[in-house]
């Protein structure tokens, strides 16, 4: 059963990783406009950043493993509205991971600078992707039911989720 409920525990890496890169970047950014660290830092913001798109392309082929049983109890609709999401995420975090590239080749200067920027305000986008896939992928567990076709009824009668016996006096 572990392995079927995969894709849940991995999209918490990607998501995390949304809402630090921000933070994360927006600090290098300002430790280096003001000099304290150098330049050779930003390797570790694009490394993060190369890590969200890469857990995030593996939550999305994990989900769509898993695609054919959710439709047993949620309308396509709903799974679509999160799968669009989902890709919508990876690809803008895969552009933004393409920008950060650049300025690791760029000497000082403007351009680098605006570069720097323009990552920065990627990862505000990507955050803003990413809250709009975990809304759709919590609707789908939480309005639509979708962890229930990972629940095991098959216990004795009397018996609760997981045989846990059900306590039905007041």
């Amino acid at each position: 059963m572990d392995q079927l409920l995969f894709h849940p525990k991995l999209v918490h890496l990607p998501m995390a990783l949304a809402v630090l890169m921000p933070l994360v970047t927006g600090g290098v950014l300002v430790a280096l406009w003001r000099a304290w660290l150098d330049r050779r830092v930003w390797v570790l913001v694009f490394a993060l950043q190369a890590v969200l798109v890469g857990s995030g392309a593996l939550a999305m082929n994990t989900g769509e493993n898993e695609e054919e049983r959710v439709e047993q109890v949620v309308a396509e609709e709903h799974i679509e509205a999160h799968e669009e999401a989902a890709t919508v995420f990876v690809w803008a975090s895969a552009a933004v991971l393409l920008l950060m590239a650049v300025p690791l080749a760029l000497p000082d200067g403007r351009a680098r600078q605006a570069l720097l920027l323009g990552g920065f305000l990627g990862t505000l986008l990507v955050l803003g992707l990413g809250y709009r896939a975990g809304e759709a992928g919590g609707r789908l567990v939480y309005e639509h039911g979708a962890a229930q076709v990972y629940v095991d009824h098959g216990g004795n009668p009397g018996d609760g989720v997981n045989g846990v016996e059900d306590d039905d006096s007041d």
